[in-house]
């Protein structure tokens, strides 16, 4: 892919040799809600007994690892293409691996955690208490501007998800800096056909982040978000 080539900038990968699997099939397709959603980890259209709704979250998060991208097209009643973008020649440094895995530190910052999956939500609290922060966790976000309404001094940042019943991260994230600015904010999402990266920026997101994600990324975005680290 070349510096000129319109994916480059839309599916956010570096210039140069990829290599490219396609693979499509004729099968019911996928409504545009779902197919928001099918990268957002333990979300499933199966019974509950029929899967755990890892399996594609997982193939991203591999995928992304490895500097690549999947781009899906879907069309009800016709079949999906997956397009899966990978790098020809990848060079990692261990040691620099290892040198920011080092970097990586906590705080005692009061964090507001946003995400109507349940199993999700409580991972990501996890995640943030085991690196010292304190955090208000919610899985409605009407309720999370609600309380933040209530004292927008109370928090140091907010962190949402973007895919919601009745209202989306976007919608909530309008909602929080149009009574506070100033508030540094992060959004992380699954795959999604209307958000990406600057599209984020443009609304006011500190930080962009794509499910599913690593201790690290959570800490070092929201290190970032916070100030203490540069982008």
């Amino acid at each position: 892919l070349s510096k000129d080539n319109p994916q480059v900038e839309n599916l956010h990968l570096a210039p140069g040799p990829y290599a490219v699997l396609r693979v499509s099939d004729s099968g019911t397709g996928m409504e545009r809600a779902v197919l928001e959603r099918i990268f957002d980890p333990y979300y499933t259209t199966k019974d509950k007994d029929s899967g755990t709704g890892m399996g594609l979250a997982v193939v991203h998060g591999i995928v992304k690892s490895h500097g690549g991208y999947i781009a899906v097209t879907s069309e009800p009643g016709k079949g999906s293409t997956f397009q899966v973008f990978l790098p020809l020649v990848v060079r990692q440094g261990s040691a620099e691996s290892a040198g920011t895995v080092e970097e990586v530190r906590g705080g005692s910052e009061h964090l507001l955690l946003v995400d109507d999956e349940r199993a999700i939500l409580d991972i990501e609290e996890r995640m943030l208490n085991g690196l010292g922060y304190r955090v208000t966790a919610i899985s409605k976000p009407q309720q999370a501007l609600e309380l933040f309404a209530n004292d927008p001094q109370a928090f140091d940042l907010i962190m949402t998800d973007m895919t919601m019943p009745a209202m989306n991260g976007a919608q909530l994230i309008q909602g929080i800096l149009a009574i506070r600015p100033d508030m540094p904010v992060i959004l992380c999402t699954g795959f999604s056909e209307v958000m990406n990266e600057e599209k984020a920026k443009g609304i006011g997101v500190s930080q962009y982040i794509m499910k599913p994600v690593s201790r690290l990324d959570v800490a070092l975005a929201v290190q970032r978000a916070l100030g203490k680290q540069a982008a």
